[in-house]
């Protein structure tokens, strides 16, 4: 996700999280189809169907990864939900990971967000390689 976002970079960079229940096992970079992608993101609908065809064709295999939410990055912003991110969430309960791109004063940041009914929550989080 970091490298998408310094790719991107003055751009939003976007994409699918995939994995099962709450445990993310990949980060899909996809297009970012927004007119004004500086400051929007919207993530290729063709991405979006071929990771839903993906997740069908393997139904009942465990290794089948599922959409289980999204990401993208706030340039120039912080790793938290703007207004703009607000007025367009579904409220579906995905989960969303809302990144700062590394830059040469630092790492960069990654926070994670539920999209609940009720507005963003904010989720904790474990990193795990391998």
């Amino acid at each position: 996700m970091f490298a998408a976002a310094a790719a991107a970079y003055p751009r939003e960079a976007c994409g699918l999280l995939l994995g099962e229940g709450a445990i993310i096992t990949a980060a899909q970079p996809t297009a970012n189809v927004a007119p004004q992608p500086e400051t929007h993101f919207e993530i290729d609908p063709a991405a979006l169907i071929a990771a839903h065809r993906v997740a069908r064709s393997g139904a009942g295999r465990s290794s089948a990864p599922r959409l289980i939410g999204y990401f993208h990055s706030h340039p120039n912003g912080r790793a938290e939900p703007s207004p703009t991110d607000r007025a367009m969430a579904a409220h579906d309960a995905q989960i969303w990971a809302i990144i700062t791109p590394p830059s040469g004063a630092g790492a960069g940041a990654l926070a994670l967000w539920r999209d609940a009914p009720s507005g963003f929550e904010p989720l904790s989080y474990d990193v795990v390689d391998g």
